[in-house]
């Protein structure tokens, strides 16, 4: 499945733009794991490499990492850069899986 494809699905996806370099993302790394054993697979959990996939990163404004975007049906329902809850992601998945 391409990009595109995975955002644009009816099953929200938390996308992770992340980079190896960076700190706060590996820190990020186990608390996305226990969420994705917690969501299953009523929702998405994807990473992006900031660097390996520059024409995303710009399409969007990435400007610092972690940068997380929830999405629906293509649209953004969420976006916030820096260290993130596992409660407040949970949460977040499940209002999204509730519209």
């Amino acid at each position: 499945m391409t990009y595109s494809e995975i955002i644009n699905s009816d099953t929200p996806t938390l996308v992770d733009f992340t980079a190896t370099w960076c700190g706060p993302c590996r820190a990020m790394a186990p608390v996305l794991e226990q969420l994705a054993g917690k969501i299953g697979e009523s929702a998405r959990i994807i990473k992006i490499d900031v660097d390996k996939n520059p024409a995303i990163a710009e399409k969007l404004n990435i400007q610092g990492v972690p940068t997380f975007i929830l999405y629906k049906k293509g649209q953004i329902i969420w976006r916030q850069s820096g260290m993130q809850s596992l409660n407040q992601l949970e949460t977040l998945i499940k209002q999204a899986q509730d519209n």
